[in-house]
């Protein structure tokens, strides 16, 4: 099996990649790529989009490079996506972060920023350790195989989703909002699994088992 990491100039892809390296020690004939060609999307069997920063500069790089198209093509294939952080919400429709910006569109949504009104005295950017909760659809996802109801992952973040249908784990911060999505073959995961120790490198595994 083919991984690819997409590579389009944000954010750092070794704990990424170290970490995916680590999650398929127990599969075979799997080799894990920094890939920063978008015409040799076709030639991997999965992907993942990881990215910190802003998501209209991210969005910007990935239409530049025409890496946009090929996420596409690529989820339309059929064949798996994950995106990380950042790349979770680039696989949405509109993300209100700085201005109004046009996603993927992969997943039916906004990004929005955090309710500072609502969080009662909470910081923001949400940085730490927090604790997810499956949905009923969460705990029928292969996504989780062998992990329970509720788990705690490592959170960096200012932005988040609220009104996604395809929600699979929420998160408390001040409010509910969806922490892990995903519909068919495309899924994005609000923390950091690559930062979350054993749980989220269960998730990383289960990923490339699907």
């Amino acid at each position: 099996m083919n991984v690819a990491i997409l590579n389009y100039n944000i954010g750092n892809l070794a704990s990424v990649q170290n970490a995916l390296i680590h999650a398929s020690r127990e599969l075979t004939n799997t080799t894990i790529t920094i890939e920063s060609n978008p015409h040799n999307l076709a030639r991997y069997d999965k992907i993942l989009l990881p990215g910190v920063g802003a998501f209209g500069d991210a969005i910007a790089h990935l239409r530049a490079i025409g890496m946009d198209k090929a996420i596409k093509e690529f989820a339309q294939s059929g064949k798996y996506i994950l995106g990380i952080c950042l790349g979770m919400q680039l696989l949405f429709t509109q993300s209100e972060e700085f201005g109004i910006h046009e996603g993927l569109g992969l997943l039916e949504g906004k990004i929005e920023s955090f309710d500072r009104n609502a969080l009662k005295g909470l910081k923001i950017p949400h940085v730490g350790w927090n604790q997810c909760h499956l949905t009923t659809k969460g705990v029928q996802s292969a996504l989780f195989a062998g992990l329970p109801r509720d788990f705690y992952l490592y959170f960096v973040h200012s932005f988040h989703s609220m009104d996604c249908s395809d929600t699979l784990a929420v998160c408390e911060y001040g409010y509910t909002f969806s922490a892990i999505v995903g519909r068919d073959n495309v899924f994005g995961i609000q923390p950091h699994p690559e930062k979350s120790h054993e749980v989220g490198l269960k998730i990383l595994a289960n990923f490339l088992k699907l």
